[in-house]
């Protein structure tokens, strides 16, 4: 039987279902070689020689597939159908040739499909071909590219920027984008501006809104009214004059279905719809594709296969009819840049199956591919018909003009099925329906008692009052009522751009050029692993590390993160798939220009490095201040001068005198609270501060006694303003003792950790949900909560003993029973030993206990503890024990250097 290999079980599993018996299906579970992670894998002084390992969890894998050889010296390699894909097969055969499982009278074919469907499996199985040896060098030249940023830059930041953990070839420029976005954020600064708008009513009493767009005669621009006494005449000019519909003019419109999806849009969508980050997204639509679900999700290509277009347009007729099913089929071309390796659009493999007939249990499974099928039914559906209309509405002396905007959908079309969502509210739509009105109708103001009802959808306006934390910024605004009761003034402020979401990030990098559909997900994760951006409320948020990090690569690697280099270096690979390029060229050309770079950093010192960054920073980490003083001299002691210092944190500001002056503070500032004294306790001075990990209080100074005076971080939620010196005293006075455990007597205590607010009973810890609980929460209810977490866990926490029996007669250590999951037992030191069948725990003997403990150590073959006896210890003085230790120490010491000595002389071998 010919040997089939795929990547996953799962996709075997569901090919062997088509092929049958006359087949071997096997997966490889992925690669199964990749570079050993230590320096030398891809050697840059000869010709960039890649030296490959089998992993040991794929040596098994790999063996497998040799063992079925045997049997059949027929191989196919099924693997996916893009670069990693024809990797993985290039791997497979260069693997088991090693071995010689593979003879010169091997057949060896390479086959690929789009679906994992019955017809698409069993066609490709008739059209075999060899493997795409440009699709091999591409991946090639970007695990060298990538193995040599990551391997020669990362020991670059380890030794300059303590605490950062990696560089790569696209994780840094996707973290620059983050970081530019915060400084945008940063350094915005709001205009403000005000609209005026009108509650009006038609002659048949249906009340409509208008928007003032011409005061004195003259059009609006979105600035004009710049203030509230602007905006309060302009009240005053509308609420005095007598208003009529100059014009109504009704325009038909159009809106046409979005394009099926790629991987990029999936991810954006996935993100919008359900807050799915792209590497659940991913995770679901791989499970998908190897159920043969929907075709392969790993793909930059838009276009539909002829059958699947047909397949759609059928599904459409059945369910909708024939109106929603548009004269020709659509035709989408792939608009983004750097399109490559295209395969078909991410797509159902059955039109006609909607997420409920496939009845998917796993919830992420099922939204995906509801939204995949919807996305692509819709795709080929008629456009929807709108009328749009605009309503002019003036006075007789033409000094104010407002006007109202609608539409009407007139035909849903592909609406019917799906419309796509956004990334950003927009406000420049008005999607509302207006009432019948005509030209020359007077419009008079809406009855008083709506006066109220029209004051409050101002404030639910897209840029009224209206918090928004979550983008880093807050809305001022305030709204004015006219004398007419139904004219509102709105004050705005300019917005700064949004934070990145996953959605709007892989949108941007697919506009730059830069990494490709199998990238995107493992570049966001690896960013949020190494803990250079948060996710918070789906927006990512770039830490203090994550600021360095990118402010040390402008200044000392700038080429290597900028977005037009590392496009073009994609395109450059793009032509190596396509067989224009020769890969090693491109290394080498890379290579001659990035190790000059290497070498240059490699001879800066720590405090050069810092002195760079803390320019570079400066706006950042020094604004000025509202009395005038220099920002950089120290809020503590007033002499020291404040400067960037890092840790393996990430970094801080720091000051000069240190130690004599501790004074830290984040990156991000001081909340503006500062550094203040909030009282005394006793002769104990209790601070606020500010430091690296944010603001926290402190007892009294440090001192040669004491260096570590007692602190305690403000919880999530605490604010600094807010702090005084009672809730200081209250945090300084954690862990608080709740009450006594009933069961052991053991303390049970409250705190707040580097989790959060938690009880806690010996090593059993349950999470509590609010800080507050930490003072509140009295004994019965920190007993349930211990006891639901014990649950959890299997109730594993410590047992309690059901008798003492005493110490073992021979070699010391207590005896006592215990009952177990499998009944009763006695313990003596690390021997469980169960009691006969039948024999009651508390009559047991300590006699028979001895016995049963003796009988299974000598069962496991173990020496039994030889205890040393009483007197002589007691007798043992306390200058031969020093000695004694002095000399364990001293051969620990030893055989530590021997150790290290043997260690520096192996890898000096290695070397050499």
């Amino acid at each position: 039987m010919p040997v089939v290999v795929v990547e996953s079980p799962a996709k075997a599993k569901t090919i062997n279902k088509y092929l049958g018996s006359g087949y071997t299906v096997l997966a490889s579970y992925g690669h199964v070689r990749d570079l050993p992670p230590k320096d030398g894998s891809v050697d840059p002084d000869h010709e960039f020689e890649m030296t490959w390992e089998v992993g040991n969890d794929s040596k098994k894998h790999v063996k497998a597939i040799a063992d079925a050889l045997k049997d059949d010296n027929a191989l196919i390699l099924a693997t996916d159908p893009d670069r990693e894909g024809e990797a993985i097969s290039w791997h497979l055969k260069e693997a088991l040739t090693k071995r010689k499982s593979i003879k010169k009278d091997t057949d060896v074919r390479r086959v690929t499909f789009n679906a994992i469907t019955q017809k698409a499996v069993t066609e490709a199985m008739q059209n075999p071909r060899e493997i795409d040896a440009p699709l091999v060098e591409a991946y090639l030249a970007r695990r060298a590219l990538d193995y040599l940023v990551g391997f020669n830059l990362s020991p670059v930041l380890w030794r300059k920027l303590p605490g950062a953990k990696s560089a790569g070839r696209v994780q840094s420029v996707c973290l620059r984008l983050i970081v530019e976005r915060e400084m945008e954020i940063e350094a915005f600064d709001p205009r403000e501006y005000w609209s005026v708008k009108a509650l009006l009513s038609t002659p048949r009493g249906q009340d409509f809104e208008a928007r003032l767009t011409t005061l004195a005669g003259k059009k609006l621009d979105k600035y004009d009214l710049a203030n509230e006494t602007q905006a309060e005449m302009a009240v005053q000019a509308v609420a005095h004059r007598a208003l009529y519909v100059t014009s109504v003019e009704a325009k038909p419109a159009s809106r046409n279905p979005s394009a099926p999806f790629m991987t990029s849009t999936l991810q954006q969508e996935a993100s919008r719809k359900f807050g799915m980050g792209a590497k659940q997204c991913m995770s679901a639509a791989q499970r998908l594709y190897e159920a043969g679900h929907i075709t392969y999700m790993r793909t930059d290509g838009i276009d539909m296969a002829p059958e699947a277009v047909h397949a759609a347009r059928d599904a459409i007729k059945d369910r909708y009819g024939d109106k929603y099913v548009p004269k020709s089929p659509r035709m989408y071309k792939n608009k983004a840049k750097n399109a490559q390796e295209a395969h078909e659009c991410i797509r159902p493999t059955e039109m006609s199956k909607d997420a409920g007939a496939l009845r998917l249990t796993d919830a992420d499974q099922r939204k995906l591919y509801d939204l995949i099928w919807k996305r692509t039914l819709a795709c080929q559906m008629e456009a929807a018909r709108l009328e749009r209309t605009t309503v002019e509405i003036g006075c007789d002396d033409k000094q104010v003009g407002l006007r109202a905007t609608g539409q009407v959908v007139l035909f849903d079309g592909f609406m019917k099925v799906y419309e796509e969502g956004r990334d950003e509210p927009s406000g420049d739509e008005d999607d509302s329906r207006l009432p019948q009105i005509h030209e020359g109708d007077k419009t008079p103001f809406a009855k008083a008692g709506l006066r109220a009802e029209f004051a409050k959808a101002g404030e639910k306006d897209d840029a009224a009052p209206v918090a928004n934390t979550d983008e880093g910024n807050d809305r001022n605004g305030k709204a004015v009522i006219g004398g007419a009761d139904a004219v509102l003034a709105l004050q705005h402020h300019t917005q700064p751009p949004p934070r990145y979401t996953e959605a709007t990030l892989v949108k941007k990098m697919e506009e730059l050029g830069i990494g490709r559909p199998s990238t995107y997900a493992s570049v966001l994760t690896t960013i949020q692993d190494r803990e250079y951006v948060r996710k918070d409320k789906n927006r990512l948020i770039p830490e203090d590390k994550g600021r360095i990090v990118t402010h040390f690569l402008l200044n000392f690697f700038k080429r290597y993160v900028e977005y037009d280099f590392t496009a073009s270096l994609e395109e450059e690979l793009d032509d190596v798939s396509a067989g224009q390029r020769d890969y090693k060229e491109l290394l080498a050309k890379f290579w001659r220009d990035f190790s000059a770079a290497i070498s240059e950093t490699s001879e800066l010192r720590i405090a050069e490095v810092l002195d760079v960054l803390d320019e570079a920073l400066a706006p950042t980490l020094y604004p000025p201040r509202e009395d005038g003083t220099d920002p950089r001299t120290c809020p503590l002691c007033g002499e020291g001068s404040l400067h960037l210092k890092t840790s393996r944190s990430g970094g801080f500001v720091g000051c000069s005198r240190y130690p004599e002056c501790r004074y830290t503070r984040p990156i991000g500032g001081d909340d503006g609270a500062g550094d203040r004294v909030l009282g005394h306790d006793g002769e104990d001075e209790i601070s606020l501060r500010s430091g690296r990990f944010g603001p926290y209080v402190q007892r009294g100074e440090a001192t040669e006694e004491q260096p570590k005076p007692p602190r305690a971080s403000l919880p999530k939620g605490w604010s600094a303003e807010a702090m005084d010196l009672e809730k200081a005293l209250t945090l300084l006075s954690l862990p608080r003792q709740v009450g006594i455990h009933p069961e052991d007597g053991e303390p049970i205590e409250a705190g707040i950790g580097r989790y959060g607010p938690f009880v806690k009973h010996n090593r059993l810890y349950a999470n509590l949900k609010e800080v507050d609980e930490v003072f509140e929460i009295g004994i019965n209810r920190a007993v349930d909560l211990l006891a639901e977490k014990a649950a959890k866990r299997g109730g594993r926490t410590a047992a309690k003993a059901l008798k003492e029996l005493g110490e073992h007669p021979e070699h010391g250590g207590a005896l006592a029973v215990f009952d177990g999951r499998y009944g009763p037992y006695v313990k003596w030191d690390k021997v469980n030993a169960t009691l006969p069948k039948d024999t009651d725990p508390q009559e047991v003997t300590l006699e028979q206990a001895v016995a049963l403990v003796d009988e299974k150590a000598a069962k496991k073959g173990g020496a039994k503890k030889k205890a040393a006896p009483k007197k002589a210890a007691a007798k043992k003085s306390p200058a031969k024990s020093a000695a004694a230790k002095k000399t364990t120490a001293a051969k620990k010491t030893g055989t530590s250097k021997a150790s290290a000595s043997k260690s520096a002389t192996t890898k000096k071998s290695a070397s050499g």
